[in-house]
């Protein structure tokens, strides 16, 4: 351990780093010139200060104020050495965060205890430090290998779902990208963005639950039949609530909310305005969207032209209009992600939606 030993009397200095040298595993560094410590210091963090209060160019309580002023340093034990026996020059230096104070003449066998006590109290703060670092570096790794597995599980989830939905894997890539565009064209920020590209996908996995003949029938469905596909949403979010993992339920509450409405029309909860998660008001956009734009079994696919004017024609009424508008404001990527992940599949419907 690294003591520095700074007074401007060489004997002392002689002195002071021969009892150093007895401790168990501590090397003196010396300076005779207080300004010598301050440069040396820069570079450098020793582990017990040992300070003379008289010294030329800069005293012993401004040398302290120095130290205590790095935030590198401002844990490091610091110990004055004078003669001066003045209460006032005691309880300033305490103020300016001395830790102990020996008295010349020295007493050998006093310095030396008070030496190996506080080499200890740095060597624990030491062993603490590297301790919460640690475990900080250790819960960032869970933390990583848990969101790698919730991001693993949204995957599988959301491939299983492709296999019961007529909705092609296509049509989940576009409409995560959209919701990270109008996340982050709307300003919640890259990160929620990203997290939201990731849950979106799990917008519909509640359709696991409907019956093979209302999900793949060709063509409109019945009143009775229409109120059973309208369970997905709530079956959905059964699915993925109260997940430890936070991808999870950000996928939950889409699930739930992605087919509500502004304007309070929209279920299963006709909840309205920011009543609803924005998770929810966000995709709903990208959802409706990309749904316009793709060829069904049972309709045609719109063009791009022919969808914004639907989005906008219903800005407050279906969709979130600072949200919509948006969504409209990046409209050269929404172009470019329609073009780049096209579905595979031809248009093989020409019927009206």
């Amino acid at each position: 351990m690294k003591i520095l030993i700074v007074d401007d009397d060489r004997t002392n200095l002689l002195i002071m780093a021969a009892v150093v040298r007895r401790l168990d595993d501590a090397d003196p560094v010396t300076m005779d010139n207080p300004l010598d410590a301050v440069a040396w210091l820069r570079d450098h963090e020793p582990d017990l200060v040992l300070l003379d209060q008289m010294m030329p160019d800069m005293d012993g309580i401004d040398l302290l104020r120095h130290i205590r002023g790095d935030s590198r340093l401002d844990t490091v034990p610091v110990v004055m050495i004078t003669a001066n026996t003045a209460v006032d020059i005691r309880v300033l230096a305490l103020d300016e965060g001395c830790n102990d104070f020996l008295t010349k003449p020295i007493i050998l066998p006093e310095v030396q205890a008070r030496l190996r006590n506080l080499l200890a109290l740095r060597h624990s703060r030491a062993l603490l430090r590297d301790r919460a670092a640690l475990l900080a570096e250790e819960v960032e790794r869970v933390t990583a290998a848990l969101q790698r597995q919730g991001e693993e599980l949204v995957h599988r989830l959301s491939n299983a779902a492709e296999y019961r939905d007529p909705e092609t894997g296509a049509h989940i890539k576009r409409m995560a990208l959209y919701s990270r565009i109008i996340a982050e064209a709307a300003g919640y920020g890259t990160a929620f963005g990203l997290e939201l590209e990731k849950a979106a996908p799990m917008h519909d996995i509640g359709k696991i639950g409907i019956p093979d003949m209302i999900l793949l029938k060709a063509g409109r469905l019945t009143a009775q039949e229409l109120t059973v596909m309208r369970q997905h949403a709530a079956i959905g979010h059964g699915i993925l609530a109260d997940s430890a993992i936070p991808l999870l339920r950000l996928a939950a509450e889409i699930a739930l909310n992605h087919h509500e409405k502004f304007d309070g029309t929209g279920y299963p909860n006709a909840l309205a305005g920011t009543a609803i998660p924005v998770s929810g008001r966000i995709v709903a956009i990208a959802d409706v969207f990309d749904a316009l734009t793709s060829a069904r079994p049972y309709k045609r696919s719109w063009s791009l032209d022919e969808a914004r004017a639907f989005m906008v024609q219903n800005r407050g009424r279906h969709f979130d209009p600072a949200l919509l508008d948006a969504f409209l404001s990046r409209w050269d990527e929404v172009c470019e992600i329609h073009r780049t992940y096209a579905d595979e599949l031809p248009d093989l419907h020409p019927v009206d939606a």
